[in-house]
């Protein structure tokens, strides 16, 4: 089967392309690198199952394909922010351009959605029946709104023409290969520890995340890719949450830190709970995340420390 995965060279897509050419697949990477690295990818490039295509899902594509993985957007605030309608065109143009590829195709196509879809939620834990509590005119409306609609195209596009899609809603993911400047609130803590600066956190700390380890999401993304009666939308993430300030006093300890936590101010619309209820991912898929927080923010830490050494190397 040859599979093509939109966003590629990206902390999701190059964990996803190493998992499926690990499955004796091949894989097309589609990237334009914006937030996409070619370091991610180097490992593949003497793979002969591997092929890099440098372009954009705004653009419409005619090949060949199997399957599609649509995992392209900017999915960290202060990339999406940069680039605001950049980022609701990737979303919704990427949706039609690559719902049209794979009609042409008669092919599968996952949809890597997201919690923002949710908002700020007012129901704890959100389960895919809750319709989520959005800001449609506030600065993260690019990218909860371009999601939003992208889902909205993929279920009309099953409806009306049959589509055989699959949407993935994806909670916070953290792992390897994270780009340590993207602004996330794992990478963040974690430079700020190593260099023993003070770690900034938002608000009085008490909003909740839940993080999955990024092997944990892709297993999720391939089984339900995989499975032919299911076609979601499907919660993907850790049901146990941890305070921004919990998170930030584990980190300090794992990186033996000097650091000391300090204040600031909460960003517009930021969530305060974010709780995936993952039982459907239970029941229909027999998935669920197998690694703890503690070793899966050591090996994120690890990673990030080469990436240090790299660049002050460089």
């Amino acid at each position: 089967m040859k599979i093509l995965i939109t966003g590629g060279a990206g902390f999701l897509g190059s964990h996803l392309t190493k998992r499926l050419l690990d499955d004796g697949l091949k894989v097309v990477c589609l990237d334009n690198f914006i937030t996409g690295s070619k370091s991610n990818i180097v490992e593949f490039e003497r793979n002969s199952n591997f092929e890099l295509i440098e372009g954009d899902v705004t653009t419409p594509i005619k090949m060949q394909v199997d399957g599609i993985y649509n995992l392209a957007c900017p999915a960290s605030p202060i990339h999406y922010q940069r680039n605001p309608v950049a980022t609701t065109k990737t979303s919704i143009l990427g949706a039609l351009n690559m719902l049209d590829l794979a009609q042409m195709n008669n092919a599968r196509i996952l949809q890597a959605s997201t919690s923002e879809i949710y908002g700020d939620p007012l129901v704890n834990p959100q389960a895919e029946e809750y319709w989520g509590n959005v800001n449609p005119i506030g600065i993260r409306s690019c990218y909860d709104e371009g999601k939003r609609l992208a889902e909205s195209l993929f279920f009309d596009s099953n409806r009306e023409f049959g589509t055989d899609i699959r949407v993935a809603r994806i909670f916070n993911t953290y792992g390897p290969k994270m780009l340590i400047n993207d602004g996330r609130v794992v990478t963040n803590f974690i430079l700020q520890a190593i260099r023993n600066e003070p770690i900034t956190v938002f608000g009085d700390g008490t909003q909740k995340r839940s993080f999955c380890f990024v092997s944990d999401l892709i297993d999720g993304l391939v089984t339900l890719f995989n499975m032919d009666n299911q076609v979601g939308p499907i919660n993907f993430g850790n049901p146990t949450p941890i305070t921004m300030l919990q998170l930030a006093n584990e980190i300090i300890n794992l990186c033996n830190s000097k650091s000391t936590v300090t204040f600031t101010e909460l960003p517009q619309d930021d969530p305060k709970n974010r709780e995936p209820d993952i039982t459907k991912a239970r029941e229909l898929l027999g998935w669920s995340p197998k690694i703890d927080r503690k070793t899966g923010l050591k090996s994120t830490i690890e990673d990030v420390r080469r990436q240090l050494e790299y660049i002050n190397f460089d």
